[in-house]
């Protein structure tokens, strides 16, 4: 097969009938402008995160930014939010797969962020069916058949909003190349989604394009955002604010910097939105040399931990007093068959969902339809009626909040369960984003990348600083390769022989063994996952 070349990109991917309806040669001509103006900006912006990160492993703290106390302390706000985006009180997460899009926008949710970031593996297939699946939400026709069951399914009147969440800055789409090199995969969602979407969605009275964009770490890769937002609007002759996006803030290094953030995007911002498991994960990764600092087992980092108590409370206030939305975090409990059981569950996000409304979040995010009634039930209790949001609270109840706080070492025991447990989900969750499936069910929680990053990078850290468990135990890498090697079998007695035997565990073994006990910390499980990926 040859590869097709259009503006300086070259496309190595298969194009389909389908997929040539996707990648036309206007769409990639928009794409190639975008490549050619912005890529060698990000590639320094993402040394300039490896210089950042030298710091802080020397000894160094986040803290507050000197250099910008000026916008933090000065009199601005937002632009605005548009009325399509005042009322977010529950938003649905999940991939981009045909039947996901229909399922997620007929729940009973506002919004629907379809993700091809985290709960999405970018196979090609998977990136470019995603965006003719979106393609065909805007435009209301999309529909689905089961081919096992022959089930339709299709869209209700008045679906969820549909928000599109891009990759993330660092992961390359290798099947397009650009002067032999991969282009950036967020690049590629965020063109393709923009040039197939914004006419349709205008016409139906849809105030504009609606993205999330994920794990930034500075406000300097903001204003690299707001730059791609404002070119776009200039080439397609759009009103600035056309396009407006959600920053999740879900690094470290990004909550010092939550008004830079806002300012720097403050023409195509409305809301910040505490993405608390990247958070969590990036917490241990940006404080990996800290001894002080490692956490404990992943269950008993909630919420009510300190450092992200501090968090969620720091980003409203700072949100509300610029204008901008502050969403809550995830979900990611699965409703279970079982009456009983599942009456613990809704209790576990009741309270979950109780916590974050009372602080005055706006919204919040569910992985699952059968959790969107709680959620939706619980917020139309704090949301006063007639309002569509809480920006009425500000907080002003509240000290400033503080680096330490922000910082705080979290109380906890580590064990040789949650050890064995964080083993068995990483396994089985790199073994189906290997696979092509990026959003896994297992032991009753919705498991993205976010979640499998705590579950490797909390052993890496263990083994790092020789962290004992509570049975005594050192964490050394032959400890975790010995029960590696254990739980593997389990997960092989728990899914069978035959699905072990169709699967990529093997391959998914070596990744997680590499990734653990590597000297050096792997940044992302999905780089070394991509280069095993179709």
């Amino acid at each position: 097969m040859s590869a097709l070349q259009i503006d300086g990109l070259t496309i190595t991917g298969q194009l389909t009938e389908d997929y040539k309806g996707v990648l036309t040669q206007e769409a990639v001509s928009f794409l190639a402008s975008l490549v050619k103006e912005f890529k060698p900006r990000l590639d320094q912006l993402l040394q300039d995160r490896v210089t950042a990160q030298a710091k802080i492993d020397a000894g160094a703290l986040p803290d507050f930014l000197p250099e910008t106390k000026n916008i933090r302390e000065g009199d601005w706000k937002i632009l605005g939010i548009p009325t399509d985006l005042q009322d977010r009180r529950v938003e649905i997460t999940g991939p981009v797969d045909r039947k996901m899009v229909i399922n997620a926008l007929n729940a009973n949710v506002k919004m629907f962020m379809a993700d091809f970031e985290d709960a999405q593996s970018p196979t090609w297939d998977g990136v470019v069916q995603g965006q003719i699946n979106l393609r065909d939400a805007n435009l209301g026709t999309i529909s689905y058949t089961a081919p096992e069951t022959g089930k339709q399914y299709h869209l209700k009147e008045n679906p969820a909003m549909l928000i599109a969440r891009v990759r993330g800055l660092h992961l390359p789409e290798k099947h397009i190349l650009f002067d032999g090199q991969p282009i950036p995969g967020c690049l590629m969602d965020f063109a393709l989604y923009f040039f197939h979407n914004y006419k349709t969605r205008s016409a139906r009275g849809i105030g504009g394009v609606y993205y999330y964009l994920p794990k930034l770490q500075s406000y300097h890769e903001a204003a690299w955002w707001d730059d791609v937002c404002t070119f776009t609007e200039q080439h397609f002759g759009v009103t600035t604010g056309t396009i407006k996006a959600t920053i999740l803030i879900e690094t470290l290094p990004a909550v010092f910097q939550m008004d830079e953030i806002l300012h720097a995007l403050k023409n195509h911002i409305v809301a910040l939105n505490c993405g608390r498991w990247d958070y969590i994960f990036s917490y241990i990764k940006t404080l990996r040399k800290h001894a002080d600092r490692v956490l404990p087992d992943r269950q008993v980092v909630t919420m009510n931990q300190p450092f992200l108590s501090a968090y969620s409370r720091l980003l409203i206030k700072t949100c509300h007093k610029r204008g901008a939305l502050a969403m809550g975090g995830m979900a990611a409990l699965i409703p279970a068959k079982n009456a009983e059981q599942n009456a613990e569950i809704l209790k576990k996000v009741t309270a979950d969902k109780e916590l974050e409304a009372s602080n005055g979040h706006d919204g919040t995010w569910v992985a699952h339809p059968g959790l969107a009634d709680t959620a939706m039930e619980v917020f139309n209790r704090f949301i006063p009626a007639g309002k569509p949001n809480q920006l009425h609270v500000m907080r002003e109840q509240d000290a400033p909040i503080t680096a330490n706080e922000l910082l705080e070492p979290s109380q906890g025991n580590r064990t040789e369960a949650g050890m064995r447990t964080n083993i068995r989900v990483a396994l089985q969750y790199i073994e189906a984003w290997i696979s092509g499936n990026g959003c896994v069910p297992i032991y009753g929680l919705m498991e993205d990348a976010a979640t499998a990053e705590i579950s490797r990078t909390s052993i890496w850290q263990w083994i790092q600083h020789g962290k004992s468990l509570d049975n005594g135990q050192v964490v050394t890498q032959d400890l975790f390769r010995k029960m590696l090697a254990e739980e593997a079998q389990v997960v092989k007695s728990e899914l069978g022989e035959a699905r072990w035997n169709q699967g990529k565990f093997t391959k998914a073994t070596e990744i997680l063994d590499k990734i653990t006990t590597d000297e050096n910390l792997v940044d992302f499980l999905t780089l070394p996952g991509y280069e095993a990926l179709a």
